[in-house]
């Protein structure tokens, strides 16, 4: 007996040996004939198996007729040529059973539209669905090809810590780790001890694992990081989570040069997998969700990255004569409007904006000769703006200590990270890419907690 899942199903030829599948039934349909056609879903791929019950099956009066929407069964048969014209092949079933029953009155997912907002209050069962199963696919494959990437070109896979004493960013939007009773602190008239806590000083849940992945790389050589990080930040957007994953390689050796050359690969490689292993996935994309994303991503696939300083970038925009909403003027970061604006009219594909202003980047990175920019790099893309940002890192031990106090941060916090300029420093680089954000743009889905399983957003922790 052949165990089969929905895809391999659909792909096997028609034949006399029997196989079993088993998923949720997404509709049931009776003919006057006397047979009813079940369509069968196990989240393997978009499509469904039909399974043709005949009324001769033992259980059919009992069991089959009262199948519903949701419920689980177990279907074993021959696939045969199916002659209906929606499917190549079908399941003629020799024994059908019923594993967990729905109640149709209290079951949320029927057959009609759902709204995205109301299948998050439901994101234990919205799985299902077609898109979300889309979603979780596309997924899934841009996550092995992270590794894939990788690992074919030697980096270390390594993990870093979630509990920190440190601020990456410096921005402060951090998750406070304590086992200190909150009920005993605010009794008290004294300050609080942090050495009576857990760890004996004051920890946060981490928003970055750069600087653990910097001192990894400078023994290793090239390594990368793949995990959740959290952040503090109370944007309810369509582009921010509280929780998320983030892709962080490290290189040794490493130039600001060498890091666009492999995060423009790195892009390429992601994109031009979903496109190749996703493609029943992404053409239901390209139909109900954006129209157009197919060809955004190919282009992106077969076009070089465009390579201008930030300096340049603000000139274009200011020549432009766009009525942008927010305003363009050397030394502020640049908006999403701004960076759609270069990748989608001006040069019509990806673009590498590089050389931004010091005081708008975090103390981590390479000072410039001209004392005013930093070895920075964002890479831009059509429809979302940046996806990648990065960084030759300062490996001059002067240079990061001046940094870390312009900052205001307490440099006795990051006295290992010193050490790394101190003993045996190499120039490196590394950047980050929020894995929500690549799913996000991949899919073309409007919002970022659609694309995670159970959504971390300000005041929304459920499930």
């Amino acid at each position: 007996m052949v165990r089969l899942k929905v895809r391999g199903a659909l792909r096997r030829p028609a034949g006399p040996e029997p196989v079993v599948v088993q998923g949720w039934l997404r509709t049931r349909r009776e003919s006057k004939a006397g047979f009813s056609f079940l369509a069968l879903n196990d989240g393997s791929c978009l499509a469904n198996l039909q399974i043709v019950a005949d009324r001769e099956l033992p259980n059919y009066g009992s069991e089959i007729q009262r199948l519903t929407a949701g419920c689980s069964i177990e279907a074993e048969g021959p696939i045969v040529e199916s002659p209906g014209k929606e499917q190549a092949v079908e399941l003629r079933a020799t024994r059908i059973r019923v594993i967990g029953w729905v109640d149709p009155e209290q079951y949320p997912l029927q057959k009609k539209h759902h709204s995205f907002e109301f299948l998050r209050e439901i994101a234990h069962l919205r799985s299902r669905t077609n898109t979300f199963g889309a979603v979780l696919r596309v997924r899934n494959v841009l996550s092995r090809a992270i590794h894939a990437f990788f690992q074919q070109r030697g980096f270390l896979y390594i993990q870093t810590p979630l509990i920190t004493a440190s601020d990456c960013e410096g921005a402060g939007q951090l998750f406070r780790v304590t086992t200190l009773d909150p009920e005993t602190m605010r009794s008290r008239s004294l300050p609080v001890d942090f050495q009576e806590d857990f760890f004996g000083r004051p920890t946060y849940l981490t928003v970055s694992g750069q600087l653990e992945a910097e001192a990894l790389a400078c023994g290793l050589g090239d390594v990368y990081t793949f995990g959740p990080t959290f952040r503090a930040e109370n944007s309810n957007t369509p582009r921010h989570l509280a929780e998320f994953w983030m892709v962080e390689p490290e290189m040794a050796f490493c130039d600001l040069a060498g890091d666009m050359e492999v995060a423009e690969a790195f892009l390429k490689h992601l994109l031009q997998t979903a496109l190749s292993e996703c493609a029943e996935d992404m053409e239901f994309f390209d139909e109900r969700i954006q129209k157009g994303i197919r060809e955004t991503l190919e282009q992106i696939v077969q076009s070089p990255f465009q390579r201008i300083p930030y300096t340049e970038a603000i000139g274009i925009l200011e020549r432009s004569g766009e009525p942008f909403t927010f305003p363009v003027e050397w030394g502020l970061d640049l908006q999403t409007e701004h960076e759609r604006f270069l990748t989608e009219k001006v040069f019509q594909g990806p673009v590498i904006l590089y050389d931004y202003p010091k005081r708008i980047k975090p103390f981590y990175m390479y000072l410039n000769e001209d004392d005013r920019t930093v070895r920075a790099m964002d890479v831009l893309v059509p429809r979302t703006g940046e996806i990648i940002g990065g960084s030759q890192r300062e490996d001059r031990e002067d240079r990061v200590l001046k940094r870390i106090l312009d900052a205001g941060l307490d440099p006795g916090e990051y006295r290992w990270y010193l050490d790394l300029r101190r003993f045996g420093t190499v120039p490196h680089a590394g950047f980050g890419l929020g894995f929500e954000r690549l799913v996000q743009f991949v899919t073309g889905m409007a919002n970022i907690r659609d694309v995670i399983p159970f959504p971390r957003t300000p005041k929304s922790a459920e499930f």
